[in-house]
């Protein structure tokens, strides 16, 4: 995997964090029960994913180096 690679799963995991939390800290309108278990999960399920996607792109991050060593 490249570094540029690399650094773009970091930045999408940082962005998948920063849009979901925002995302949990706005559905305070009053909306059925049933609308906040489904976006709860959601927020749970794509912060997992995030940080699964964070490290993979962190180790990448860390392991790399160059083709002509």
């Amino acid at each position: 995997m490249t570094r540029r690679t690399a650094g773009f799963l970091l930045v999408l995991a940082a962005f998948m964090v920063l849009e979901w939390v925002m995302l949990g800290f706005n559905l305070a309108d009053g909306h059925p029960t049933a609308f906040y278990v489904v976006h709860g999960i959601l927020i749970v399920v794509n912060l997992v994913l995030a940080a699964a996607v964070g490290v993979v792109g962190w180790r990448a991050w860390r392991s790399w180096r160059p083709a002509d060593r």
